[in-house]
């Protein structure tokens, strides 16, 4: 989803040193950036401050300038990688660690397929600063190595974090087995939905919007899970048991394949498209159908909705047809006319286009798909 607005720099205190660094970022300077970082530590003396209103809001612009097509992917990449790396300068400067923290020990770990660690990178910073004990794993942890970690190490609690809501399903199999083993989940990330209503809905213990949110459930406590007993995903998310979201995750392959296929006698100007264009588009229909078994998964239309609608202002940011969407998802509906949960989501995102204001074409440095 797209991230949050970049606040105005001259709202907050740090806002000179917000522009620094993301000029830095921007620029690939990873020794200026890391200038910048150490400079504002020093003047607010705060290493959690400098990590979450300062890194954390030029990180969320670099997301908001790649989906407007002002940052290219390889650009993108390097800011995240440049606060990654100054990050740690943080975590290991001399003056603001904790050389023996004594705190519970809490394990922080992204879901299994989720490549985004930098939210989940923050908190962890967030609490070796408040003393907490914390074991960092990084991004994509598969659920049975997540276990067996809390089996050896006996965590008061997992901090799961995903980005990317297609990653629920997995997600929840890994709040699941987490508290299976005995130890409570508190979820956090864009991919659990405004207000963490997937959260809820996957059975997790807590959820949190942001890192300081995060620390102040953990340092009030999360139950522990009774004895395990036998949990199946119907008990969760009893509307599974219609199997749409099973049909639609296990054919996805054929359903992209002859929506694309039927894609060039609906939507003409495909048929011209170069070999790379075509695989983008590829791309992307695989992407609308995963976002429609999420949606499936968790029966909320709104959630496919808001991905489509999302899509388009990254197809219009980028110079290219958003109305291509339309018969894309019309030709998905033919193929799932059976599958009256699907269609009824198809038919809401399409009704959403329909009313969307277009936002102005605003090409970036690269090329268009």
């Amino acid at each position: 989803m797209t991230p949050p607005p970049f606040q105005d720099p001259e709202a907050v205190p740090l806002g000179p040193a917000r522009e620094h660094l993301w000029s830095a970022v921007r620029q690939g300077d990873e020794r200026r950036a890391a200038a910048v970082v150490l400079d504002a530590l020093e003047s607010s003396g705060d290493a959690e401050t400098v990590l979450l209103d300062l890194i954390a809001p030029v990180q969320a612009r670099v997301g908001t300038e790649w989906a407007a097509n002002r940052l290219t992917v390889a650009q993108e990449h390097t800011a995240t990688a440049i606060h990654e790396r100054v990050m740690a300068v943080l975590a290991h400067h001399p003056g603001h660690r904790d050389e023996s923290p004594s705190g519970p020990r809490v394990t922080v770990a992204c879901v299994d397929g989720e490549w985004h660690a930098l939210p989940a990178r923050l908190l962890a910073e967030v609490l070796r600063l408040r003393g907490w004990r914390v074991d960092f794993l990084g991004a994509h942890v598969p659920t049975p190595h997540l276990v067996a970690h809390l089996h050896q190490t006996g965590p008061r609690a997992v901090a799961l974090s995903s980005s990317i809501p297609t990653h629920l399903p997995t997600a929840h199999t890994a709040i699941t087995a987490c508290q299976a083993a005995g130890v409570p989940v508190i979820a956090g990330g864009a991919a659990f939905g405004p207000g963490g209503r997937y959260a809820r809905s996957l059975g997790a213990d807590g959820w949190a919007p942001d890192a300081r949110g995060a620390a102040a459930v953990l340092e009030r406590g999360l139950d522990r899970p009774g004895p395990a007993v036998v949990h199946q995903t119907v008990d969760d998310l009893p509307h599974l048991a219609d199997q749409e979201y099973t049909i639609v995750a296990e054919t996805a392959h054929q359903l992209v394949k002859q929506t694309l296929a039927d894609l060039e006698d609906r939507f003409e100007p495909l048929r011209g498209y170069t070999e790379r264009q075509r695989r983008h588009t590829a791309e992307d229909l695989a992407h609308i159908v995963e976002y429609l078994a999420t949606s499936l998964y968790v029966a909320d239309e709104e959630l496919f909705t808001r991905f489509i609608l999302w899509t388009a202002d990254i197809l219009t940011a980028r110079c290219v047809p958003a109305r291509s969407l339309d018969p894309a998802l019309d030709l998905l509906a033919l193929q799932l006319k059976d599958f009256p949960r699907a269609c009824r989501t198809l038919a809401h995102a399409r009704e959403a286009l329909g009313d969307r204001t277009p936002l102005p074409k605003t090409p970036g440095p690269g090329k268009s798909a």
